[in-house]
């Protein structure tokens, strides 16, 4: 007879499945206390295997859950951005650890939202969390044919956009410690030299941030993305640059000397340099970190004025 589930278990399975889903922390949050509430309820002589449960009810409430947040996201103001993760849990071998972080990047994240929601699902039951056929057929009650053809499909959008990451732990260290030291200091010189030529930054305010901080619209470019980092170091004399990582990659915590969090960012280091920023400044989205700036005093310091991009 199956026992009775360890809740406290599969509180990280069935995020594991709502975070990469639905790309938010508080909405996963929501979803994995759902699935316990349901796990409790559950008949467990009728459970054959009770993580493949809680990734069925998991996977399902996300599937609700999206297709009304996709909705939303076409409506928001800016640039939408996943919910950055800062405690991600390290798997038991090298090589798990180097797919969680690639399967729980930004990057990866946003890659996902070019997908539908159920090719979302059968990509990530199939290929991120391993289950064959007709266990996703089970889970999303479709045929193994039918999901076959979705993986298929959201594979191939996968591949021809799926971020390339420095796979050198000691270089990308490096990077990140030479690019803090930059962002730091105010070396422009050496910023422009992190850059990738296509470097391209991107911020996340969700209309919560108030001008002259907010950065609307992408900015492309090695000069221009320097500029606009200096930009920080100049209005930013009360602000702390820590290094941190973001989803499973390296980045930036932006903190008030008080300890209050202004941003996160993401770092994509390709080849030895950086080649995307992402960066949350929405206070929304920030709120699972900690306690947020009042973004309306920074203001007062020299607002930013993102550069346009030159060749």
């Amino acid at each position: 007879m199956t026992t009775a589930p360890d809740l406290e278990a599969l509180r990280p399975v069935a995020f594991a499945v709502a975070y990469r889903m639905v790309g938010s922390v508080s909405e996963a949050e929501d979803i994995v206390q759902e699935t316990l509430v349901r796990l409790h309820r559950s008949h467990a002589e009728e459970i054959r295997c009770w993580e493949a449960y809680a990734t069925t009810i998991a996977t399902r409430l996300s599937l609700n859950q999206l297709r009304s947040a996709r909705v939303r996201r076409e409506h928001y103001v800016g640039t939408w951005l996943p919910e950055p993760l800062l405690d991600v849990p390290a798997p038991a071998t090298p090589d798990g650890a180097a797919e969680t972080a690639d399967s729980i990047s930004m990057a990866f994240l946003v890659l996902l939202e070019t997908l539908s929601p159920a090719e979302r699902a059968a990509f990530l039951l199939r290929e991120v969390f391993g289950y064959d056929y007709p266990s996703v057929a089970e889970m999303l009650e479709r045929t193994p044919t039918a999901c076959r053809q979705l993986v298929t499909r959201a594979r191939r959008h996968v591949e021809a956009g799926r971020p390339r990451f420095e796979v050198d732990d000691k270089q990308r260290e490096q990077v990140t410690t030479r690019f803090l030291t930059a962002c730091r200091t105010g070396d422009l010189d050496e910023l422009t030299d992190l850059l990738t030529a296509d470097a391209v930054f991107t911020g996340d305010g969700g209309g919560n941030v108030p001008p002259g901080i907010a950065i609307t619209r992408p900015v492309h470019g090695r000069p221009a993305v320097a500029r606009l980092l200096l930009s920080f170091h100049r209005r930013g004399a009360g602000l702390r640059f820590d290094p941190v990582a973001v989803n499973g990659q390296p980045g930036l915590r932006l903190q008030t000397t008080e300890g209050l969090l202004v941003a996160v960012l993401s770092l994509d280091i390709v080849d030895g340099r950086v080649q995307a920023i992402r960066s949350v400044v929405n206070p929304a989205k920030l709120g699972h970190l900690g306690p947020t700036a009042d973004l309306d005093r920074l203001r007062t310091a020299t607002p930013i004025t993102p550069p346009e991009a030159t060749p």
